[in-house]
């Protein structure tokens, strides 16, 4: 079914579009990609360039795309903040080369393959950068247009699908979820708000024994919510009484907006959120065609005297990093998109631009009822809300197997940042922090991202 009018009119009193993984599979590891583009965003411009235009610059960085104008995004942006804005930044050529001189640096300092990156302030200014290879072997170098599997970070498209839904009165947050969903079985206390913020109980299935095996041993096979609802662990936590990020949560919620709706949860996600923000680099994977060029994944796999060797996740296919554990993931991974396109996305649906002011409201105040449950990432109704370099923080980070993500709104500084990675041992906010010390002051000691993770207790598609 196709939005209502109620939605449509409540777009255009914004002024604009309305209407935005990380799990885990035992022994997944990314890689970084990074590529540069930089300049003034009209907010009139009805036009837009692809991303990933360069030109030549005797300033760039060595083996890195030279600074170049980029295009702004859909007309109808969120509302600007009140926050810090690039017209108060130096020579936006001057601010393009710290940048990707210090994205370059970070990247080889970590042996990230390679890493894409863009950043949005709300005044209109956008920077794209990308460092190293999305292909080693042959050195193909990543590019500012190089799509990415955004893994969790698709969560919040599900969430806003399920959120619209509820505006539309077609569903309530409180409302047991059994009913609509028999053939799971699921216990009836289970509501729609409890597998939006990860209170429902139930077990990930992506640590089920034996999934890695089965997902890692056909690769290109596409599994359906059944075949992955039947490796969720047993037993099961009472609802609404703890907090444990969970991507059955989210393979439910794509089943549910079916059931809602009558189509499927890619349809619903490009009618209601990528079609009407101009997403045109996002796609719902194994389902849509993949709309730019994909970077291939990479373990990192540590040397014997120190730093990393990539080694490949899968050969290169239509779906970012294989198939079935993207399918595996549905409604919990499915996405893939360009950096720059993951940022705009999340300036929406963070900012405002996505659902209505009082549904905006009761997604970022579920927080409160996630942080009193002990929650080890603030949790909302399909979005995080963490400290990144003293600012309060809104987004969503991914992994897979060779891919890990980050994408961060920050109100206050007014400014979005998206950091895209083809390798899965780094925390890319390590890059965000990095970047983001370039731009705006910091409030008080950087996030210490964690460390490289062990390849043995990270499943395929991490938690936050």
């Amino acid at each position: 079914m196709m939005p209502n009018d109620r939605r449509r009119r409540g777009r255009a009193s914004r002024g604009g579009p309305s209407r935005g993984l990380s799990v885990g599979l035992v022994g997944i590891v990314l890689i970084l990609l990074a590529a540069v583009a930089w300049g003034p965003m009209a907010s009139s411009s009805a036009s837009s360039q692809a991303p990933g235009a360069s030109s030549a610059a005797a300033a760039a960085p060595s083996g890195s795309p030279a600074p170049a104008a980029s295009s702004p995004g859909p007309a109808g942006a969120p509302p600007q903040s009140s926050g810090p804005s690039a017209s108060a930044t130096p020579d936006p050529s001057v601010v393009a080369e710290r940048l990707q001189r210090e994205l370059d640096a970070v990247r080889a300092k970590l042996s990230i393959p390679g890493v894409s990156v863009a950043i949005i302030w709300d005044d209109g200014r956008t920077w794209t950068g990308a460092s190293g290879v999305r292909n080693v072997a042959t050195g193909d170098p990543m590019t500012t247009g190089t799509a990415f599997a955004l893994a969790s970070i698709s969560k919040t498209f599900t969430a806003a699908v399920v959120l619209q839904l509820v505006e539309e009165g077609r569903l309530t947050l409180d409302q047991s979820v059994a009913p609509l969903l028999p053939k799971f079985k699921l216990d009836r206390r289970i509501t729609v708000r409890m597998l939006l913020d990860h209170t429902s109980g139930l077990p990930d299935f992506f640590y089920g024994k034996g999934i890695d095996a089965a997902l890692r041993g056909a690769k290109g096979a596409t599994w359906t919510p059944l075949r992955s609802w039947s490796y969720v662990p047993t037993p099961h936590a009472t609802p609404g009484k703890s907090w444990y990020y969970s991507n059955t949560n989210y393979l439910l919620l794509g089943e549910l907006v079916t059931a809602v709706t009558g189509r499927p949860l890619a349809t619903e996600i490009r009618t209601r959120l990528l079609d009407p923000l101009g997403l045109s680099t996002a796609y719902y994977q194994a389902v849509e065609k993949p709309r730019e060029a994909g970077t291939l994944a990479y373990q990192l796999i540590p040397k014997s005297g120190g730093g990393w060797t990539p080694r490949l996740v899968a050969p290169a296919s239509d779906v970012i990093p294989f198939r079935s554990v993207v399918t595996a993931a549905a409604g919990a991974g499915s996405m893939a998109a360009t950096a720059l396109d993951t940022a705009r996305w999340m300036r929406a649906w963070a900012g405002g631009a996505v659902l209505d002011a009082s549904m905006q409201a009761q997604m970022l105040g579920d927080v409160a009822r996630t942080v009193k449950l002990h929650a080890r990432i603030p949790y909302g109704l399909g979005i995080q809300r963490v400290t990144l370099n003293g600012y309060t923080a809104l987004g969503h980070s991914g992994r897979y197997l060779g891919i890990q993500n980050v994408v961060r709104y920050l109100p206050d500084a007014g400014i979005t940042i998206a950091v895209l990675t083809n390798q899965s041992v780094w925390d890319p906010t390590r890059i965000a922090s990095a970047l983001l010390k370039l731009l705006v002051p910091t409030l008080s000691p950087s996030p210490s991202p964690s460390g490289p993770a062990s390849p043995s207790t990270v499943p395929a598609l991490s938690a936050p």
